[in-house]
């Protein structure tokens, strides 16, 4: 390691001259095999192609007419699938978990759920009771995955909520509860005094991560899990069990997250936040151009990235100010926030394996993952799994929603190239 780890409870602030920066330049890229990397190379350069991310869709229905779904499947299978899903099987889903275990990774599952409105099939209440049945079957699959042989570390779980109810029911209740803010009749009190006593998750020892989604629904969310935390994110109960997601290309991000993290802290909670720059910037802007609202989203990505900094710095401090009641995950393809947070930490004396994780998704950003992970880091891949039917529209409609992150990503192809060329030419490293 290149320097000493300080005691969370420390609030001296070392010179910068000891903190050498993590080199994200691709050296961690030895520990991967050379057909991983090249397929890594192809899949990423088939993303950033525009036209295959809008089409994708069609694309996919138009090589099982031309192939046949065997065939289709099987292409599928060695490159798009391959490269982002961890499988099918838990069998499968347990040994892509444990290479990255290798890598010192760990695994954070994620359901591909999607709704479809004009669905009768996937809007119906036997859809979201199967999605139950399939989170329920996540959570024991993230426990049974837990390296018992390694140090301890929190098991994580995405939860998306729209899975589970009508994201209509969502929005009509975010109007609600914008028209009558203030009201005791929606207070998270009142919602947590009516939910059920138990919780599934907290019994496997499984934390949740519950997804942001669009604005127009994102009020309904965070008053659920305003409810859920004050269930289940109370000091005694070793919280904080249930995490909450901030959209950095928000503008409201910045002064939501200050005062939520209050509000927890007076009422003496465990806070945990997952933080991202967000997804759903086109939608976004296009609902509130068609209905003719303000603009709620950052002007361009360089405000964005000033607002996530600006979230950064407000959790990092949090947390070395309330230790392990305030948890943090930097979710993050940006080598300067990755790096703004790892200098902070070292600034702050945040202990590597403390209260502050990092999240990347799996197939990409391999060379900053690996960085941090082989550094000491605690870094998470998020890890949709399941049947290629269900996946691969996902897959798609991910793709659409992150196309600024998927274009970026030309650093780690031409990182990817640089190393299968050196390998080529059998230089040494």
């Amino acid at each position: 390691m290149l320097w000493t780890r300080l005691p969370l409870s420390c609030h001296s602030r070392p010179s910068t001259a000891d903190w050498q920066p993590l080199r994200f330049d691709g050296g961690a890229f030895h520990l991967k095999k050379t057909a991983e990397l090249a397929r890594a190379l192809l899949v990423l350069r088939l993303c950033a192609w525009p036209p295959l991310v809008t089409h994708g869709l069609a694309f996919q229905a138009w090589s099982q007419r031309l192939l046949g779904s065997r065939l289709s499947g099987a292409l599928l299978r060695a490159s798009i699938y391959g490269q982002f899903v961890a499988g099918e099987t838990a069998e499968e889903v347990r040994g892509c978990v444990q290479q990255l275990q290798t890598l010192g990774l760990l695994p954070l599952l994620a359901v591909p759920t999607e709704e479809e409105p004009d669905s009768t099939a996937k809007t119906s209440e036997a859809w979201y009771e199967g999605n139950l049945s399939t989170m329920l079957r996540c959570v024991d699959l993230s426990r049974a995955l837990v390296d018992t042989s390694g140090p301890a570390r929190n098991t994580l779980m995405q939860l998306k909520v729209t899975a589970l109810t009508s994201p209509r029911l969502c929005e009509e209740l975010s109007t609600w509860i914008q028209k009558s803010a203030g009201s005791s009749e929606l207070s998270p009190e009142r919602l947590a005094e009516a939910m059920d006593s138990g919780k599934y998750a907290r019994a496997q020892r499984v934390r949740l991560l519950v997804d942001a989604e669009y604005t127009f629904i994102n009020p309904a969310l965070s008053l659920l899990v305003a409810a859920l935390a004050l269930r289940w994110n109370r000091p005694e109960e070793g919280g904080p069990w249930v995490w909450n997601t901030y959209q950095a290309y928000l503008k409201e991000t910045r002064e939501r997250l200050e005062w939520d993290a209050d509000a927890a802290h007076k009422a003496g909670l465990a806070f945990g936040v997952k933080l991202v720059r967000g997804a759903y910037l086109d939608k976004e802007r296009a609902v509130a151009q068609l209905q003719g609202k303000e603009d709620c989203t950052q002007p361009d990505y360089e405000a964005t990235s000033r607002s996530y900094s600006r979230c950064l710095e407000l959790m990092l401090r949090r947390v070395s100010q309330h230790g392990p009641l305030c948890h943090l995950m930097v979710a993050s393809h940006n080598e300067e926030s990755v790096l703004q947070a790892t200098k902070r930490m070292w600034e702050l004396g945040i202990p590597l394996d403390g209260p502050v994780c990092f999240g990347q998704l799996l197939g990409m950003c391999d060379h900053v993952s690996l960085a941090l992970g082989q550094a000491g880091y605690v870094v998470y891949k998020s890890i949709p799994y399941g049947c290629l039917e269900e996946v691969i529209p996902y897959l798609i409609r991910r793709a659409q929603e992150n196309r600024s992150v998927l274009q970026g990503a030309r650093r780690e192809q031409a990182l990817l190239s640089q190393e299968l060329w050196r390998r080529l030419l059998g230089r040494k490293a």
